[in-house]
């Protein structure tokens, strides 16, 4: 027996023999690609649901526009083989088994809902993402030891709805609140298949699922600017918002002398260029705006007397955001003083902690990217997205890929098909690592 063992070791090694590893058993789904042109397809084929004159979307949550997208997408999903259903936050759900069923399901997804005259890409991306995945799968005859769960949420651009359902943090007073399509959240939940009373039944425990993961465009310009293929999302922001009070005294233009003025719009035109010096000051992606600024008595030949102002600052980190406010805090005294004015802030309760993703699963993230030779880069996300309510309940990630010249919640927002396949890549190879190991 050994001397029939050395005779096949060498036939193996020489230089005329070659091993051909095909000869082999791999078991590796590295092959798995996303199908460009279905995915390219779909999102057209979704975008003429509430598509308006501009070449946008207007497919506002709880429209009927909105049922018929849903239901576009429900189609498909059932086609894809797929065991649909709508949880009572009117969140579509489709499941697909796994070898080991009483293990907790990895969730994906996002959402399909628009902003009034939007774009084809936001949200819809990561939704058809997830379905292309479903359809590789079942293509491809993959087990996968978790179930894998996409999801397509309600009311995304409406605050989350279908997200803050699933984390208990809907309150019921949200549920009056008026959405864009001229119904209720209540109403517009009761019109998608939901059920509002019921709502503390679809909220989930960190034992739910094992992870969740979304696709995402940027929405901003940095990756399309600097040539790059992935995004890494590194969390989501917070978000502190203040009013700010500058009372001057309001006279006659023409007969008060210049250094005898109390001008609250002179105040807060140094208050503002101020905001913006401090924040620049520091390193890192945070970001301040002064987007609203109300002047009184708002007339030509009077100096303002009153200038009621906002304040946002975002931040990967909260107590970063404080710092910058208490910097600002400081100026504005020395402005207050310079300007003979008063300068009050009220911190309004409007406030978004970070979201902070799973640091393992970005490693998986960026190993994908590496396997499938794509550039990335880890970066913040400044806009709000249903990753950031699930980051609360289960580790999450979040993958990013380019918006042509930073346009988004615009009919000229574009993502290019390229691009979108290379997301959609990425997230099933990352999704087949979390399955195959621990967190």
């Amino acid at each position: 027996m050994l001397q029939i063992c050395l005779i096949c070791l060498a036939l193996c090694f020489h230089p005329s023999h070659t091993i051909s590893l095909a000869s082999f058993p791999v078991d590796s789904n590295d092959h798995l690609r996303a199908n460009q042109q279905r995915v390219e397809n779909r999102i057209l084929a979704l975008a003429k649901y509430g598509k308006n004159k501009t070449g946008g979307t207007s497919r506002v949550a709880f429209s009927a526009a909105d049922v018929e997208g849903r239901n576009f997408m429900i189609k498909k999903m059932q086609e894809a083989g797929l065991e649909v259903r709508i949880d009572f936050a009117g969140n579509i759900i489709g499941r697909r088994p796994g070898k080991f069923n009483q293990r907790n399901p990895i969730l994906f997804g996002s959402h399909i809902d628009t902003v009034p005259d939007g774009g084809n890409y936001d949200g819809c991306v990561g939704s058809i993402g997830a379905l292309e995945i479903m359809e590789i799968l079942k293509e491809n005859k993959v087990e996968t030891d978790h179930p894998f769960e996409m999801i397509i949420f309600s009311d995304e651009e409406g605050g989350l709805v279908g997200s803050r359902a699933l984390i208990g943090t809907l309150k019921l007073d949200a549920l009056d609140l008026m959405s864009h399509s001229g119904k209720t959240i209540e109403a517009g939940i009761r019109y998608i298949g939901g059920d509002p009373a019921r709502l503390p039944e679809v909220e989930l425990s960190s034992d739910d699922y094992k992870a969740f993961l979304e696709l995402h465009i940027e929405q901003g310009g940095i990756l399309d600017t600097e040539g790059i293929q992935i995004g890494v999302v590194e969390g989501i922001v917070g978000i502190e918002w203040w009013g700010i009070t500058i009372e001057g005294f309001a006279n006659h233009a023409g007969t008060t002398p210049m250094h005898m003025r109390q001008d609250a719009l002179l105040a807060g035109a140094k208050l503002t260029v101020a905001i913006n010096e401090v924040v620049n000051s520091y390193e890192g992606s945070q970001v301040g705006t002064v987007g609203r600024m109300d002047v009184q008595p708002s007339a030509p030949n009077v100096i303002p007397g009153k200038v009621l102002m906002s304040l946002e600052i975002r931040d990967l980190s909260q107590e970063k955001i404080f710092k910058l406010f208490a910097d600002i805090e400081e100026k504005a005294k020395v402005i207050a003083k310079e300007t003979d004015t008063k300068i009050s802030f009220e911190l309004l309760d409007v406030s978004a902690v970070p979201a902070i993703t799973d640091e393992r699963i970005k490693k998986f993230i960026v190993q994908s990217a590496e396997k499938l030779k794509l550039s990335y880069k880890r970066m913040p996300s400044g806009a709000g997205h249903d990753a950031q309510d699930l980051a609360k309940i289960t580790p999450t990630g979040m993958i990013f890929v380019p918006s042509v010249g930073g346009i988004s919640h615009s009919p000229k927002e574009y993502t290019r098909p390229e691009d979108m396949a290379n997301g959609v890549n990425v997230l099933l190879h990352t999704l087949l690592a979390l399955d195959k190991k621990d967190l």
